[in-house]
């Protein structure tokens, strides 16, 4: 006699997952409902705890493709499609960002179908300037063009897949249009400050992005474009060109905030440990004295000065050992798993 699988993939999740899962729905909700009061201290937190809660529901997203949270694949693509809305990745479908996400994993390389370098090469001069000049000012210029992308690919690409994702895609489209011209019906101020919430989490979330590996980027023009065996990407190549930008050492506790998504080395060497084990299974594994864990206070600086340069390097710079090691370390741009491009 069969017994049905329980919601959750492990039993020590129950609690951690519905906390997580609570806080960000809960979060964007109320984070959503301060932003149409009428008291600006209300509103700023209310900015705050929505960027957050996104934060964290991209985060989630990213558990749901490696199914960390629930036992079903279906509840997790499920999981994954909702919470896909929240943060603004709906246009593609979850399946799509899982598999770009698994290609990361499986290769050991940064593998994209768009190239945002030769894309920003290719423009007018006076494009690019712009461009350039929005991300000197903070503005994640590269992933608004990436996210833009995937809206516009189903009706560039000749790709019959492609193609068929024109009707999900206008109807997203109206949907989320509707529902933003009834918010700025409601307070305008509420609109500007949801768009400015949704900025914060994609640079929260590149910043993270940035400094988690050292790949080597190829960009293929089909999903399951082979890239160059030119070299030997096993384990310790994985280890080597991949990083643990933690929020903190002093305070372990604060990596919560990026739902521990900074113990990178740990999810890499074991992809389907869930989020909330992998503090322990970093200490198991490597300890605070890895060379690999990057305090977060060593990359602001980098982040700050090469803002303009990773946007069209041809590497990530590099990283050495000594007490400015993070100095030239650009950092990659264009990498985030919520587009599936």
């Amino acid at each position: 006699m069969s017994t049905s699988k329980p919601l959750y993939r492990y039993a020590d999740g129950r609690v951690w997952n519905s906390l997580a899962i609570a806080y960000s729905v809960g979060g964007y909700l109320i984070g959503l409902g301060l932003l149409l009061t009428p008291f600006w201290l209300a509103k700023l937190g209310g900015l705050l705890l929505l960027a957050h809660a996104m934060i964290i529901g991209a985060y989630l997203i990213h558990e749901f493709a490696h199914g960390t949270i629930f036992s079903k694949p279906a509840h997790n693509a499920l999981a994954g499609e909702v919470f896909s809305w929240m943060t603004g990745g709906c246009y593609a479908d979850f399946q799509d960002l899982r598999r770009k996400h698994m290609r990361h994993h499986v290769d050991r390389a940064d593998v994209i179908t768009f190239d945002s370098k030769v894309f920003i090469n290719s423009l007018p001069s006076w494009v690019r300037k712009l461009i350039l000049a929005l991300e000197w000012a903070y503005i994640p210029a590269v992933e608004l063009i990436m996210h833009f992308y995937v809206v516009l690919l189903p009706f560039i690409s000749k790709s019959e897949k492609h193609r068929a994702r024109r009707g999900k895609v206008l109807t997203v489209l109206l949907i989320r249009a509707a529902l933003f011209a009834v918010l700025g019906w409601l307070s305008f101020s509420a609109l500007v400050l949801y768009c400015v919430a949704w900025l914060i989490m994609v640079t929260v979330l590149r910043f993270a992005d940035a400094y988690q590996h050292t790949y080597d980027a190829f960009a293929v023009l089909e999903e399951d474009g082979k890239i160059p065996a030119d070299k030997l990407r096993d384990r310790a190549y994985e280890q080597l060109n991949t990083f643990s930008n933690v929020v903190s050492l002093r305070w372990p506790s604060l990596n919560l905030l990026l739902l521990n998504f900074a113990y990178h080395n740990a999810h890499h060497e074991k992809p389907v440990a869930p989020w909330y084990r992998l503090p322990k299974l970093h200490e198991e594994l490597y300890g605070d004295a890895y060379r690999q864990v990057v305090p977060m206070s060593e990359l602001l600086s980098s982040f700050h000065r090469h803002r303009v340069r990773r946007v069209l390097s041809d590497d990530y710079g590099v990283f050495v050992d000594g007490p400015k090691r993070a100095e030239n370390f650009y950092g990659a741009v264009g990498v985030s798993f919520l587009t599936a491009v």
